[in-house]
């Protein structure tokens, strides 16, 4: 390999590794055959390469144990605020393993499981800070003031935690849970396609354990009358794919619901 050959060839291969395509090319350029300098610059961007890719690799894992710190330190407070209440007590993490269940048996990828199930977990922290009042028994109905504030935590829960750009979809999915297709829901009124499908898997996991734990307006129903409930609620509210998908999840045979006041 000829001088004017080999540096029209190094030339190359830097611009590659500046646009962040790294390969083996640049060993190439290190033969004994290639002259130098070219040879001893080569063997600089071999070994500068190396270190940058170790740099990257540890920037990775450190934005991972990031990540995972705050996800468990935003799930910690997600499960703090449910047991403010005996009757939601556990209600998060119910939600959020019969969500990840329903998608599972849906066929979503591993990746956006994940992304349902923290949506799942995520999905009332909007009500963090909320007044003990919120959390007191009301009898049947709430009072007109509280359902106001009740009807904000989707929208409130989104904005805590909208600058944790690493939860993806699942920020969304906390935004949009109690939209329905026939755009009754809230916060924004949305209809059909435009709710994302993450929101609706956990719109019906959300309903399903509301209706089979005891809450102050009603005693917790048996999985065949709530599973009657969420489909009569097809499909102008709920997707019938969901409520069938968990469905089979809660009939399968050995599933029971978790404890009241479990995780």
């Amino acid at each position: 390999m000829d001088q004017t050959q080999a540096g029209r060839r190094l030339l190359q291969i830097i611009r590659e590794i500046a646009e962040g395509r790294y390969s083996d090319d640049i060993m190439e350029l290190t033969r004994d055959d290639v002259p130098e300098p070219i040879r001893t610059v080569a063997e600089a961007m071999g070994l500068m390469m190396v270190k940058v890719e170790a740099r990257e690799f540890h920037l990775t894992q450190l934005y991972e144990r990031i990540r995972q710190g705050t996800i468990a330190t935003v799930s910690a407070m997600a499960n703090a605020l449910a047991a403010r209440n005996a009757y939601t007590e556990g209600h998060a993490g119910r939600v959020a393993d019969l969500a990840r269940e329903t998608a599972l048996a849906l066929g979503l990828d591993e990746a956006e499981v994940e992304r349902v199930r923290l949506g799942g977990l995520l999905h009332d922290i909007g009500k963090i800070g909320f007044s003990d009042r919120l959390f007191e028994d009301h009898g049947q109905k709430n009072p007109p003031e509280l359902v106001k504030i009740i009807l904000g935590h989707p929208e409130a829960g989104w904005r805590i935690l909208a600058d944790l750009d690493f939860l993806g979809p699942s920020l969304t999915y906390v935004r949009c849970h109690h939209e329905r297709l026939d755009g009754s829901g809230y916060p924004r009124r949305l209809k059909g396609e435009a709710i994302p499908f993450g929101a609706l898997i956990i719109a019906a996991a959300d309903g399903f354990d509301a209706m089979t734990t005891d809450r102050p307006y009603q005693k917790g129903m048996d999985v065949a009358t709530a599973l009657a409930n969420l489909r009569r609620q097809c499909p102008h509210r709920l997707d019938p794919r969901v409520v069938e998908a968990l469905a089979g999840v809660v009939e399968a045979p050995g599933w029971s619901p978790p404890a009241q006041g479990g995780s």
